[in-house]
């Protein structure tokens, strides 16, 4: 008989593990299928002076890691039965490898790549931090994300300040968080936040939204060419117009972030719990 080549045998020894096996597990943890993120994030009320919500600040900065650790806590934080409310408590070098900051560092420098990142969103109004406890522990705590500083209250729909939009977990486990840049992730953000089938004037994004059309359009197009989103040109009647129409655009999410999707991904987590 011959031996198999070294090469070919499967080690028996377990391997640490990777920032994507741990993201996925505490994605799973949760117990839900999407991520209920806060409308009040993309864009304040209507009756407020300015529009523009917190989620601008990560755009204008650039801050795409400060905007998926966002995301990704209100991901894994679903519940506020712990001693902390609505909290999760990880050892820091857990958090280094959940942020993905393990992909360009390694040891502390990972370590102090991820404090950064919570620092951020502790100046933003966005989170409470607190360390403790043996082996580097830190406590996460969402707070409301108008980012006023207030506790955060889970959404329930029921109310302006209530409404969220639904941030598919195929985000995290299909590594959309990796492949998009952050105008997408904004324009994805903002599709979730309109009605399904929508139209929406690039050119009203810096008083809607609090970024250019410019980046807006790059998102809207990024998505399209990810086969993440349906641009469709309609022509309109338009009694100010030279020739007396006008073309736009109306814009329609697909999968695995249409609302089918999320109904599909809901009905089969629930399902498995029976």
């Amino acid at each position: 008989m011959i031996a198999p080549s070294e090469s070919s045998q499967v080690s028996s020894e377990p391997q640490p593990a990777t920032a994507a096996f741990t993201r996925d597990t505490l994605v799973a943890r949760s117990g839900r299928a999407f991520a209920p993120i806060p409308k009040v994030f993309v864009q304040s009320p209507p009756d407020s002076p300015d529009r523009r919500g917190p989620l601008s600040e990560f755009v204008r900065r650039g801050d795409t890691r400060g905007l998926l650790a966002f995301l990704f806590l209100h991901t894994i934080i679903s519940s506020d039965k712990s001693a902390d409310g609505w909290s999760t408590t990880l050892d820091l070098g857990v958090w280094a490898r959940a942020l993905y900051t393990v992909s360009t560092a390694t040891g502390p420098a990972a370590k102090s790549a991820a404090t950064k990142i919570l620092s951020r969103l502790v100046e933003r109004g966005l989170i409470e931090r607190r360390h403790g406890g043996k082996g580097r522990k830190v406590t996460v705590t969402l707070l409301a994300a108008d980012g006023k500083g207030a506790p955060y209250v889970r959404p329930n729909g029921k109310t302006i300040e209530g409404r969220f939009l639904k941030l598919n977990h195929a985000f995290w486990l299909e590594e959309w968080d990796q492949q998009l840049k952050l105008s997408e992730i904004a324009m994805l953000l903002v599709a979730l936040h309109e009605k399904p089938d929508f139209t929406l004037p690039t050119e009203r994004m810096p008083s809607w939204y609090g970024w250019s059309a410019d980046t807006a359009e790059r998102g809207f197009r990024g998505l399209a060419e990810h086969g993440l989103l349906e641009i469709r040109k309609q022509t309109v009647t338009d009694a100010l117009s030279p020739s007396g129409l006008t073309e736009s655009n109306r814009y329609s999410l697909l999968a695995p972030f249409d609302a089918a999707s999320i109904n599909v991904a809901t009905t089969k987590l629930t399902r498995g719990r029976t």
